[in-house]
C-alpha cells in the first residue's frame, strides 16, 4: 500500500534517513525543513508554522496518511522550546483534520532520552498550558535544561492527547520515540569534544550497540506510522540502546 507521509526535519539526521527509507519503500514523501525540503518553513515562529501547515496541505492535496515530526533543535536558547514543543504541536494540530481523512492515519514525534534528565518544571507546565511566552521565559533562565524540558513536555502531550476522541477516536495513532545518542549534526559537536563524550557517557549510557546512526531509528518510525501498527498509541518508546533502563532501573512508572 502506497501512503503519503510528511517528514519534518528532513534535511538531516533522523528525518532525512526516515524520508529516504519511506521513499525507497515506494511511498509518497513530503519533506519539510528550514532548507532543502519540499516545504520550507521555520517551526520556531507562528508565521513559519502557518506556512508549514498550508504548504503541506497544498503538497498533499488533502490526502495525508502519516506525519513523522522529526524537526528539532538543541540550542541553549528559548528557540528550543519554541521549535521542539510549540512548533511540533501546532503542526500536528493544524494537520489533524487532514490526517483524519487519511487511510489508517498515524503520527509520531521525536522526544528524547533527555526526558529522564532534570527539567524546568515551570517550563514544562507552561508548555502543557499552551503559554509559549512563559515557557520561553522559563527556559531563558535555565537554558541548559531547555532541551530536556521541551522533550518532556512533548512526551506528556502525546500521553494526554493520544487517547482523546480527536485522535484515537478518529482512528489516528499518536506516539513518541525517545532516542539516545544518535550521530547527527546536532550531536556532532559533543562527540568531537572529550568533555562532551564523557557527558554523553554518563548521561546516556547505551549498553546495547552504543551510539546509533539515524538509519537505525528510521525503521522504528516507519513501523509506528504503518498500517501494521494497530494497537500502539499514547506511548513513549525509548530507542536508546538500553540507556533509560540503566538510568531509571526497574521502576517502570
Amino acid at each position: 500500500m502506497t501512503r503519503t507521509y510528511l517528514v519534518t526535519g528532513a534535511a538531516s539526521g533522523i528525518g532525512r534517513a526516515t524520508a529516504r527509507l519511506l521513499a525507497a519503500q515506494g511511498h509518497h514523501v513530503i519533506t519539510s525543513d528550514v532548507r532543502d525540503a519540499d516545504v520550507i518553513a521555520d517551526l520556531g515562529t507562528a508565521e513559519g508554522r502557518d506556512s508549514a501547515i498550508s504548504g503541506v496541505r497544498d503538497a498533499s492535496r488533502g490526502s495525508l496518511d502519516a506525519v513523522i515530526a522529526a524537526a528539532g533543535t538543541a540550542e541553549m536558547t528559548e528557540m528550543t522550546v519554541r521549535v521542539n514543543y510549540f512548533g511540533t504541536i501546532a503542526l500536528l494540530n493544524g494537520l489533524r483534520p487532514v490526517l483524519a481523512d487519511g487511510t489508517l492515519p498515524r503520527a509520531v514525534v521525536i522526544s528524547s532520552l533527555a526526558t529522564v534528565h532534570p527539567v524546568i518544571p515551570a517550563a514544562v507546565e507552561a508548555c502543557l498550558a499552551g503559554d509559549e511566552e512563559a515557557a520561553a521565559a522559563a527556559c531563558s533562565i535555565s537554558p541548559i535544561s531547555a532541551y530536556a524540558s521541551s522533550k518532556r513536555a512533548l512526551a506528556r502531550w502525546v500521553r494526554r492527547t493520544a487517547p482523546t476522541p480527536a485522535w484515537a477516536g478518529a482512528g489516528i495513532a499518536l506516539n513518541a520515540i525517545g532516542p539516545g545518542v544518535i550521530v547527527t549534526p546536532m550531536t556532532q559537536s559533543l562527540l568531537d569534544d572529550p568533555v562532551g563524550v564523557e557527558m554523553l557517557r554518563t548521561g546516556a549510557p547505551m549498553p546495547f550497540g552504543g551510539h546509533a546512526q539515524p538509519e537505525q531509528v528510521a525503521p522504528i518510525l516507519a513501523f509506528l506510522t504503518s498500517p501494521e501498527n494497530t494497537l500502539i498509541t499514547g506511548q513513549m518508546l525509548f530507542t536508546d540502546g538500553g540507556a533509560e533502563a540503566v538510568l531509571r532501573g526497574d521502576d517502570i512508572w
